[in-house]
């Protein structure tokens, strides 16, 4: 059966004893480990659990997954520790994340596998046949490399009739033969025994020698050491040759009898092979190299005989003084390549074994690190030392330390070592991105393509690698009530901004916008800027004319008294330029003029007045040509038409102004095929009409008879009249409306003046139509004077068809021919 004690202890740093028996197959457990140290697996994985040992064979080894320790090697006791007792094997285990070891003790112990043996096969006496009762003759004894109750225990002898076996009260059990009878060479000359060493294992194992005694003649005195034991000194690394002590032996016989030899007697070969003995003096020299840290103590037997074959024996104890002969070696256990800066003091980053071979102050060991870091040396055990962190790292005030371990003992002369080594430390993202700028500007000329690059922004990050790695973000904002992404873009690697659309000053001048710089740590840290884009204005807007307003196909003519003055203000051009600056700078200027002596226009002001005094003999139709420029480059105009009247009553400015409707009513994209057709049409048109006026003005003058003034006169109030607006100089506002029975399309003449200024607004087929009446009958002069008159008073005029209140009957078309209403 398979003999397991586990004894557990566990201490500050960790400590377990195991006792396992030698010999035992591969594979064969030892113990767990996770169970004994409380450890759970997952942590001897995450730690990367691992077995040190100082030696390089590796007996034991720990299996992660199960935690149990196995035996790699087939362990023999006796070649690891000899005699050694307990034999045990010291073993580290060593975790990381965080670091943490553990000391093995594994105790070896011994089974009965060596049988005792004699070093040599038969041993020779010759004794004296004069050798009395009681004579003692050293056998030397059989070796068990055993210990223990496995190690020699006992000796036979037989046959027993001449001799018995006696054991010496040493610690090397030797055993003596003691004469019990006295010997008679005549006879037997030659006396063989066999010697059997047994030892206490289970089951038992024995070894034999055969013993031949030769009896010889009278020798009765065997050689005596002066001591039993002796004591010596030796001083390790001594030189070969060295003296260490003589042993003396003395035999009170005479002659060839008490001629003494000496001889080292230990069954240790390491022993018999380390020491030499002077045969016939007894001195004792060193005969190879002694190491302390080896062996501290040597135990010689050595053994004195005289030539009848009598010996005696003794102990030679050598005990070796240490010197400080060896450096402290320095075996890194764990190191972590890396650490990160925010690692909180305390932390253990490295774990170092430091042995010294020698002893007592010799072997005391003092260790030290290079100044000025931030990392100080702990020493968890005798022999073990960890570095550790002292205070707060930063990786961006140093990145990597070299750090220099020098481990120095307390001998004389002071010996030391030193180790070095390299730790980088890795960043945290524990810095935001900053600008190179509190708040960036730019300006843009409008009408900029879209894809502009404006500029760029850039922000550093004093972290590394992937928390350094800048990407700009354009924060969501709205400029006028639309995003601000409308408006620009921001390259997330290279800051670069540019112009989505394209700008126009008149719309935005300018707008604020901020770009987000964040890093690609985790957590994510950013830092924001202001960024604010100005426009640029360009010449792009040319002038726009407020006044006088276009009226699309009725005639605006501003009316100028014949007794106007000198500089008499005939109208204004106001226009606007919605750029800026010089591009918004509006000049006016007179491009054409029917008489340019007669008016001019202000440079700046744009007004239009007299530069003379009005005569009978100047034009009624004036028409003028303004060009307003801005003083852009290049510059960009507006051109406006202003008709001009010069007259002092309204149906003076009535009949000049015919020519100015059809002048413009006929000359636009005519050819000259067109005018023959619509002449020729008109003509037939026009006589017609004569002829259709003048009867009906015929049947009117008749019916003119039967008029009553006592009828009640309805108002007619017109749902359609032009309104421009104060443009001229007249006192008074006007408003007719014309309607004739006659041609319903060319019946309608409006005019429309408001207070203060002077407007006149003809419709063309109004014109037209009253002069055809006029010509068609000379009788209706007084109702045409009194419609002027009217007129000139300021009163409001309606002439229409179809107006229900009748003062003459109907005609042969069923129309009634004219009703005018005052409404003044």
């Amino acid at each position: 059966t398979l003999f397991f004690i586990v004894l557990l202890l566990i201490t500050s740093i960790g400590q377990v004893s195991y006792s396992i028996p030698e010999e035992r197959a591969k594979g064969s457990m030892v113990g767990n480990i996770a169970q004994d140290l409380g450890l759970d697996l997952q942590r001897l994985k995450s730690g990367k659990a691992r077995i040190y040992t100082r030696d390089s064979t590796q007996y034991i080894e720990l299996n992660r997954n199960t935690g149990l320790l196995l035996i790699r090697e087939k362990m023999d006791r006796e070649s690891l520790c000899a005699k050694t007792t307990p034999c045990a094997l010291q073993l580290q285990m060593i975790l990381e994340n965080p670091m943490e070891f553990y000391t093995i003790t594994i105790e070896i112990t011994d089974i009965n596998d060596n049988a005792p043996s004699f070093q040599k096969t038969d041993i020779k006496f010759e004794i004296i046949e004069s050798a009395v009762a009681g004579a003692g003759f050293m056998l030397g004894g059989a070796f068990d490399a055993d210990v223990g109750t496995n190690d020699l225990q006992s000796y036979s002898l037989k046959p027993t009739d001449k001799f018995r076996l006696e054991f010496q009260a040493d610690g090397d059990k030797n055993v003596e033969m003691i004469l019990q009878r006295p010997l008679d060479r005549e006879k037997k000359g030659v006396v063989t025994l066999l010697l059997t060493a047994f030892d206490g294992g289970d089951p038992q194992l024995s070894g034999t020698v055969q013993i031949h005694v030769t009896v010889l003649d009278i020798n009765d005195n065997a050689p005596v050491f002066t001591q039993k034991v002796y004591k010596a000194i030796l001083t390790e690394n001594a030189l070969k040759g060295s003296k260490l002590t003589t042993v003396s032996a003395t035999d009170v016989d005479d002659g060839s009898n008490g001629y003494v030899t000496y001889y080292i007697a230990s069954k240790d070969d390491i022993v018999r092979n380390m020491f030499i003995i002077d045969l016939y003096s007894g001195e004792v020299t060193l005969n190879g190299l002694v190491d302390f840290e080896r062996a501290s103590r040597y135990q010689l037997d050595i053994q004195a005989k005289d030539q009848g074959g009598l010996s005696d024996s003794c102990k030679l104890i050598i005990d070796v003084l240490d010197i400080n002969d060896n450096k402290p070696v320095i075996s890194l256990l764990s190191m972590s390549n890396s650490v990160s800066e925010d690692s909180t003091p305390g932390t253990v980053v490295a774990m170092m074994k430091v042995d010294d071979a020698d002893s007592g102050v010799n072997g005391q060991i003092h260790c030290i690190i290079n100044d000025n870091i931030p990392f100080a040396l702990t020493s968890p055990s005798s022999n073990f030392i960890s570095l550790r962190i002292e205070q707060q790292l930063d990786r961006e005030r140093d990145a990597e330390y070299n750090i220099s371990v020098t481990c120095s003992d307390q001998g004389v002369p002071v010996l030391s070592s030193s180790a070095s080594l390299f730790l980088q430390i890795s960043d945290v993202n524990d810095n935001a991105p900053v600008f190179e700028k509190s708040h960036y500007e730019a300006c843009v000329l409008e009408n900029n393509k879209p894809g502009l690059s404006i500029f760029t922004v850039k922000a550093s990050d004093a972290d590394w690698n992937q928390n350094a790695r800048v990407s700009y973000i354009l924060e969501d904002s709205t400029v006028n009530g639309v995003s601000v992404s409308s408006y620009v873009s921001v390259h997330p690697d290279s800051g670069l901004i540019t112009a989505v659309c394209s700008f126009d000053y008149e719309q935005l001048k300018d707008f604020l916008f901020r770009v987000k710089a964040q890093d690609g740590g985790s957590p994510l840290l950013s830092s924001n800027v202001t960024v604010k884009i100005s426009m640029k204005d360009q010449n792009d807007n040319a002038p726009q004319v407020l006044y006088p307003v276009k009226t699309g196909a009725s005639v605006v003519a501003e009316i100028v008294p014949r007794a106007a003055d000198v500089g008499y203000l005939v109208t204004k051009v106001v226009a606007v330029d919605v750029d800026s600056g010089q591009n918004a700078w509006l000049s006016y200027k007179l491009q054409k003029a029917t008489d340019r002596a007669l008016f001019e226009v202000g440079l700046q002001n744009g007004e239009i007045r007299t530069v003379r005094q009005v005569t009978d003999k100047d034009a009624v139709k004036q028409k003028l040509t303004v060009v307003v420029e801005d003083n852009g480059q290049p510059s960009r105009s507006a051109v406006v038409f202003i008709n001009v009247a010069v007259a002092d009553s309204f149906p003076e400015v009535l009949s000049e102004f015919t020519d100015f409707t059809h002048e413009k009513l006929y000359d636009e994209n005519l050819t000259f095929y067109l005018v023959l057709s619509l002449a020729a049409v008109s003509l037939l048109f026009i006589y017609c009409m004569v002829v259709i006026i003048s009867v009906k003005i015929y049947r009117w003058r008749q019916s003119r008879f039967l008029y009553q003034p006592n009828l009640p006169v309805i108002p007619y109030y017109p749902s359609h009249y032009a309104d421009t607006g104060v443009t001229g100089t007249l006192p008074h506002g006007y408003n007719y409306e014309v309607c004739m029975t006659t041609d319903s399309r060319k019946s309608d003449c409006k005019f429309s003046t408001l207070g203060g200024q002077n407007v006149l607004v003809v419709d063309p087929s109004f014109t037209e139509t009253m002069q055809r009446a006029i010509k068609a009958n000379n009788g209706l002069e007084s109702e045409y004077s009194t419609l002027v008159k009217t007129i000139e008073n300021g009163s409001r005029v309606s002439l229409c068809k179809n107006d229900p209140m009748r003062f003459a009957p109907s005609d042969d078309f069923g129309k009634p021919h004219g009703i005018i209403h005052d409404y003044g």
